[in-house]
């Protein structure tokens, strides 16, 4: 998989998820396998970029190549801009967004909202194209409803633009995330297109992952969801497309481990304040369905500093780890989530 002169290690690659893919998420999930991952959306308005938050996104202090950032908006012009301006803030890819299915920003005729826009569409992608020395991506839905699903005409107009690689949530804008994502649209923009095509959604488990490599023929594959409080699932899909065998389940030290390192990086990503608040949702999503988690994640939101948190965690850990608690993967009404169970 190559994006410009930048080649990835693998075909695995995390999807920009706001308020997840932080810095500290974006190393954790490349420590654990990912080839890549593509950084929370920014805004291509200039008046936010003095802000606290933006300033964060644009932080990419020892982050390992390459580096994806993704912008957001609907004027050509400051998108070219936006693309400027996080250049000299380090990116080596520039990815857009016309993906996002959130109200807030299609409201604002931006991420899926775009693709109701063909003309809209060109005359932004060429602008940013040309505004930068680097690599362009871009991340589309199949289309705005399933009456309009347009992903192959956007494809063909990325490829003219100059975009070095596509990726495709198997979903239009109005089915949001419900329902399962389908792959056909996908299939159809790689056999269409010449540039590199990424498959996204719903794919959560090995198997999955190598179900639709195959079944598109996509250059690679993009994780969001299945990786929040999971960010092993990318060694564990690396291991299975190379040998078609599993990889053992994380046992609970390992993942302990993981947890606390995780949250140490999150607390001196945001500071005290933030970093525990931030905490809390990666809190919930490593322990689901760990022996006495809900109990443990309801207290856990209580908590008001670091060393509680860090406190709590240990303990709660240490519990499970002495009753000899081992975590064994499932699949319960279509959701990836790991459960314990006794250790031999």
């Amino acid at each position: 998989m190559q994006i410009g002169t930048h080649i990835l290690k693998n075909k695995l690659v995390v999807a920009p998820m706001a308020g997840v893919t932080d810095r500290p998420f974006r190393q954790l999930c490349k420590t654990m396998g990912a080839g890549m991952a593509v950084s929370e959306m920014v805004s291509s308005n200039s008046l936010l970029w003095g802000s606290v938050k933006t300033q964060r996104r644009a932080n990419h202090e020892g982050e390992v190549s390459p580096i994806s950032v993704q912008i957001a908006g609907a004027d050509p012009e400051m998108l070219a801009a936006a693309a400027r301006y996080n250049v000299e803030k380090g990116a080596q890819i520039i990815d857009i967004n016309m993906g996002c299915p959130a109200k807030k920003i299609c409201n604002v005729m931006a991420g899926s909202a775009l693709l109701q826009n063909e003309k809209l569409v060109k005359r932004i992608l060429d602008a940013v194209v040309k505004a930068v020395d680097i690599p362009v991506t871009l991340k589309i839905r199949t289309g705005w409803d399933k009456q309009h699903k347009n992903a192959l005409s956007i494809a063909h107009i990325a490829e003219n633009s100059g975009i070095q690689a596509l990726a495709i949530h198997g979903r239009t804008r109005a089915c949001a995330y419900l329902g399962e994502a389908e792959y056909d649209t996908i299939a159809a923009v790689k056999a269409a297109v010449n540039i590199p095509v990424i498959a996204n959604g719903d794919i959560t488990t090995p198997e999955k992952a190598k179900h639709i490599l195959a079944y598109t023929k996509a250059d690679a594959i993009m994780i969001g969801r299945a990786a929040q409080g999971r960010p092993w699932i990318f060694r564990e899909i690396n291991y299975y497309l190379a040998t078609g065998q599993h990889l053992p389940t994380p046992e609970v030290t390992e993942i302990h481990q993981v947890l606390i390192n995780h949250l140490y990086d999150l607390y001196d990503f945001y500071g005290e304040y933030s970093g525990v608040r931030i905490a809390r949702k990666h809190i919930s999503w490593y322990t689901k369905g760990l022996v006495g988690s809900a109990s443990f994640r309801h207290a856990m939101n209580q908590l008001q500093t670091s060393d509680q948190q860090i406190s709590e965690t240990n303990i709660f850990f240490s519990e499970l780890a002495e009753e000899g608690q081992r975590l064994r993967y499932i699949q319960k009404r279509g959701e990836s989530v790991y459960e314990c169970s006794e250790g031999e």
